[in-house]
């Protein structure tokens, strides 16, 4: 028998084997029917939604071929058309592109004409620029010229109106002017004396240094040569190049110049300035026209200089700074090493020291636990004597406490 309990008023009634089945097989037939009437409806909602998008894919997919045949059927009418225009308009093209050859090979005849005019018109302006630069040159040219030879006359004059003894000290004399006559304008802060001091056997004639800021950036030492025409013993001026290198280096001068009025006839000095530094380090000849110059050219190239020289000091100093300041650290790690070395060595001793006290302690420590010990358990011996004990193998002894422990009195 089955029991079946009615879901609505929960009354429980009991059914036979047949009659369950029954029952089972009705509620399967319910709901199989409804599980396929379900199935059902959802297949054919899913063809209904299938059906209508391939009808909007064939109506989008027709409109996109009806769009594309308009399309090409209206390239077909504008080619029609361009065609026919072509066909029209070529008769009036030919007409238009022969004008207009015609007038663009005029233009370019016309272009052509008046670039050949220009070139005419510049050559010969070129032929008169020419000419004009040649007269220009040739009169300047005389000119130099004639005022070289006005130089020599010069100085040739001024020499044959000295005396052999006074030849010198009148180019000294001469340059020591024109210095004099700038000095204030020019040279404001510079140095310029005859050089006086002959400790060391020999001296130049005069000495020039100028300074900016207290800081030396220039020094020359100038040597004046001249002599008579009528003078026997003709000098060169390579004579005392290597005196006056001499004076340069004892007096701790940068340049040395040799003023020379010497081989007045050599083209080599009279065409200006000369550096004979290929034989004597820093050293220049001039004639006295040049003095002045060579003095602001040499000052004012190292004026220039003075600035990168600061700098190169100041590297300098700062490069010393850090080299004092690396031995400094090296000195303090040395000094730190060694410290740390015999600190290290007393602290491992100190360590020693303890490992052995601690050792030492530890003994004492077993020593004393182990005395404890045996305390304890002398202890726990003493607590856990009784007479009982005591009397064990002494029946005398035994009658004896019993005796005393019955009778207190007697005792």
């Amino acid at each position: 028998m089955k029991e079946i309990k009615c879901p609505k008023c929960g009354e429980v009634f009991a059914v036979d084997e047949t009659g369950y089945a029954q029952i089972l097989k009705q509620v399967r037939d319910e709901e199989f029917e409804r599980e396929l009437a379900r199935r059902e409806s959802d297949l054919e909602e899913k063809q209904e939604s299938e059906m209508q998008l391939a009808a909007i894919r064939q109506k989008g997919e027709f409109d996109k071929a009806l769009s594309s045949k308009e399309a090409l059927i209206m390239e077909r009418d504008r080619m029609i058309a361009q065609l026919q225009a072509q066909l029209s308009g070529s008769e009036t093209e030919k007409k238009l592109a022969v004008t207009e050859a015609v007038q663009q090979k005029e233009k370019e005849i016309s272009e052509k004409a008046a670039q050949i005019m220009e070139l005419k018109s510049r050559l010969v302006n070129k032929e008169t620029e020419s000419e004009l630069k040649e007269q220009s040159l040739q009169k300047r040219y005389e000119e130099q010229l004639r005022l070289k030879d006005e130089q020599i006359e010069y100085y040739k004059d001024f020499k044959a109106r000295q005396s052999t003894k006074m030849v010198g000290e009148s180019l000294e004399q001469h340059c020591m002017n024109q210095f004099n006559a700038l000095r204030m304008t020019a040279f404001p802060t510079a140095y310029f004396e005859k050089d006086n001091d002959a400790r060391t056997g020999s001296k130049g004639d005069f000495i020039f240094k100028d300074s900016a800021g207290g800081t030396e950036f220039i020094s020359i030492m100038f040597e004046m040569k001249n002599e008579m025409d009528e003078t026997a013993t003709k000098h060169k001026n390579e004579d005392f190049f290597k005196e006056l290198d001499k004076d340069r280096r004892e007096k701790k001068c940068e340049y040395a110049v040799l003023v020379s009025m010497l081989e007045m006839d050599n083209e080599l000095y009279n065409n200006g300035i000369v550096d004979v530094s290929y034989k004597y380090e820093k050293m220049y000849v001039i004639r006295p026209q040049f003095f002045i110059p060579m003095i602001t050219l040499l000052r004012n190239a190292a004026l220039n200089s003075l600035q990168y020289r600061q700098e190169l000091d100041e590297v300098k100093h700062q490069q010393l700074d850090v080299l004092r300041f690396e031995e400094n650290m090296n000195l303090f790690k040395e000094g730190f090493a060694r410290n740390y070395s015999l600190a290290s060595a007393k602290f491992k001793t100190a360590i020693d020291e303890i490992d052995k006290t601690i050792a030492h302690l530890q003994k004492t420590k077993e020593a004393l636990l182990s005395s404890e010990n045996n305390l304890r358990l002398a202890n726990n011996k003493a607590e856990d004597l009784s007479i009982k004990k005591l009397t064990k193998g002494a029946p005398s002894v035994k009658e004896m406490f019993d005796r005393a422990k019955a009778d207190p009195e007697e005792k």
